[in-house]
């Protein structure tokens, strides 16, 4: 497990893009600079997607002076984008998947997927994982470091320079319905709840109405279980959606699949999704991988319905994506089909998830560098 001092060691240089608009304003009325031009700026940045600051005609006088001074190179603040190494497009026509160079050298992978009217990205939040998921892509490669709040930003200035090429560029491929980049899933490489603060500090980023303007209501936090983040949601009162990943109704079930498990066992965890549920008074969405003859069957549907009973709670159900490192299979249709309908009868609403990006490893669980 190794970690990247350039995010940890204290330095003159800021990355731009980790500023919320109120840490922007004061830096520049600091300054002696009027607060209206760091919205000036900041729309630059954000709604804009500028990637050179020093030449724009219509900056004033004293931001010009300001950026000449205080950003670029050897200057307090930098505006850093990592490089697409490598954008891959899915044969379904509505996937297109990302890999963004950060400026260490490593690398993720940003997915953009295509739906009737809209778009939806999914972003990561770590270079790998430590939480060890065996059937995860991510997992299976390790933790290496967590990314930056304005690494997890830069994401989704990439996703709309993504939506402003068009999302099915090849010759022969349909066109996706039109639509804006509306939707955020955190649920790329990863742990969000393990990179708790830089999530936090990036989401209000991107949902400051005057920048990015993706609203809290259209974002989704996606959490193996890291207890002590889901409680602090629901202390916190963060207004944005949560996705808790089972795979499991029992303890043993569930670690076999999820080693985090051992740490925070079935009952603390759904105590806190409990906890959350309550104070927020928002659904929680679980997560659950359908592994053929691993947790597809009618008595752990169940067993899962007994677990969330009397929560406002949706059911996502995701068939197996494959990933080298491990040898489970995708249930049959007919064992999803009979495991949604023991919770449609215990009165619980689920959804099959749809198999998207296979063809390129964009699926969920895939995600490599």
């Amino acid at each position: 497990m190794t970690t990247n001092s350039r995010f940890t060691q204290a330095t003159a240089t800021r990355p731009l893009l980790d500023l919320t608009f109120g840490e922007l304003e004061r830096e520049v009325v600091a300054s002696g600079i009027p607060a209206v031009h760091a919205r000036t700026l900041w729309r630059a940045m954000h709604v804009g997607l500028s990637e050179d600051l020093s030449h724009h005609p219509e900056f004033p006088a004293p931001l010009r002076r300001w950026i000449t001074e205080q950003v670029g190179e050897g200057r307090r603040f930098q505006l850093e984008l990592p490089k697409v190494a490598a954008g891959i497009f899915s044969r379904d026509g509505l996937t297109r998947k990302f890999l963004l160079r950060l400026s260490d050298g490593q690398v993720v992978e940003t997915v953009l997927m295509g739906y009737a009217g809209r778009r939806t990205a999914c972003l990561s939040t770590q270079v790998g994982c430590a939480m060890g998921c065996v059937f995860c892509a991510t997992g299976q490669m390790g933790f290496v470091r967590h990314l930056t709040a304005g690494e997890i930003v830069a994401q989704v200035r990439q996703a709309r320079l993504g939506v402003g090429l068009g999302i099915a560029e090849r010759a022969g491929t349909p066109a996706v319905p039109g639509g804006e980049l509306r939707n955020l899933v955190l649920m790329g490489m990863g742990e969000p709840l393990h990179n708790y603060e830089a999530v936090m500090t990036a989401l209000e980023i991107i949902s400051d109405r005057g920048g990015l303007n993706i609203g809290p209501s259209r974002i989704t936090i996606s959490t193996v279980g890291v207890v002590p983040g889901i409680l602090r949601l629901a202390e916190e009162q963060r207004p944005y959606h949560l996705a808790v990943s089972l795979h499991g109704a029992t303890d043993a079930e569930r670690a076999a699949l999820v080693p985090i498990g051992r740490r925070w066992p079935l009952a603390e965890l759904i105590g806190a999704c409990r906890t959350y549920g309550s104070r927020t008074g928002r659904r929680i969405f679980f997560e659950w991988t359908l592994i053929a003859g691993t947790n597809d069957s009618v008595a752990q549907a169940a067993r899962l319905a007994a677990l969330i009973a009397g929560m406002d709670a949706h059911v996502n159900l995701i068939p197996l994506n494959p990933t080298e490192g491990f040898r489970g299979s995708c249930a049959r249709p007919e064992a999803a089909k009979a495991f949604q309908e023991v919770l449609k009868a215990s009165g619980i609403p689920s959804t099959v998830r749809q198999h998207r990006g296979i063809d390129v490893a964009a699926g969920c669980g895939q995600l490599r560098a």
